[in-house]
């Protein structure tokens, strides 16, 4: 997990934010296809403590519980850390309020904000902007060569590929409900976590 001892200067880092209710194995091949191709140093997941965007869909698993699931589902992957900034922080999980915290505890690092590219068009409609724009370089993810959204004029931002894996959160947290097997789309760990705690169940 990345603490405040994590501090060494100069680094090139890869933001990754999410709620990842569960996380996959496509968001670890994401982290670790963009830290190759942009030859970043780190790449920090970055879990939500309160989801804004997402808070009226659905019954979202508690911070703890996606936090320690994100702990496993990275373990062993190389220049990939967990961050906690915002499941520490009070209120809704903004991203201009983790980059500028992020940005105060490492003013000598760079940070590229990973998004993909069903998020890119909308960014001039994200909380505060400017901010984001301001203190990091987008990373818009595409999926298997398919053309996707880029951000609004003004942004300055990287486009790069990933291989397609057909899963998502969604989906997998579908197939818990009915039963059907999801070993194999995420970690071993993340599974086990998944049954223990018997998440997903009311979907069923």
């Amino acid at each position: 997990m990345l603490t405040s001892m994590s501090n060494r200067s100069g680094r090139q880092v890869g933001v990754f934010g999410g709620t990842f209710d569960p996380p996959h194995v496509g968001h670890l091949a994401i982290a670790l296809e963009v830290r190759h191709t942009l030859a970043l140093d780190e790449v920090w997941f970055v879990v939500a403590g309160d989801p804004w965007q997402k808070s009226d869909e659905r019954s979202i698993t508690p911070a703890s519980i996606r936090l320690i699931m994100v702990e496993a589902a990275v373990a062993g992957a190389p220049g990939v850390q967990v961050s906690t900034i915002e499941i520490d922080r009070d209120g809704p999980s903004y991203t201009a309020d983790t980059l500028t915290n992020l940005t105060a505890a490492h003013p000598n690092d760079t940070f590229h904000l990973i998004i993909g590219s069903d998020a890119a068009a909308g960014l001039d409609t994200w909380h505060r902007p400017d901010v984001v724009a301001e203190l990091a370089r987008v990373v818009v993810v595409g999926r298997g060569g398919r053309q996707g959204g880029r951000p609004p004029a003004g942004w300055r931002f990287t486009l790069t590929d990933v291989p397609v894996l057909e899963v998502s959160s969604s989906d997998l947290r579908r197939r818990v409900g009915e039963g059907a097997p999801i070993r194999g789309l995420v970690a071993a760990g993340v599974a086990d976590l998944i049954d223990s705690y018997g998440l997903y169940q009311e979907l069923s």
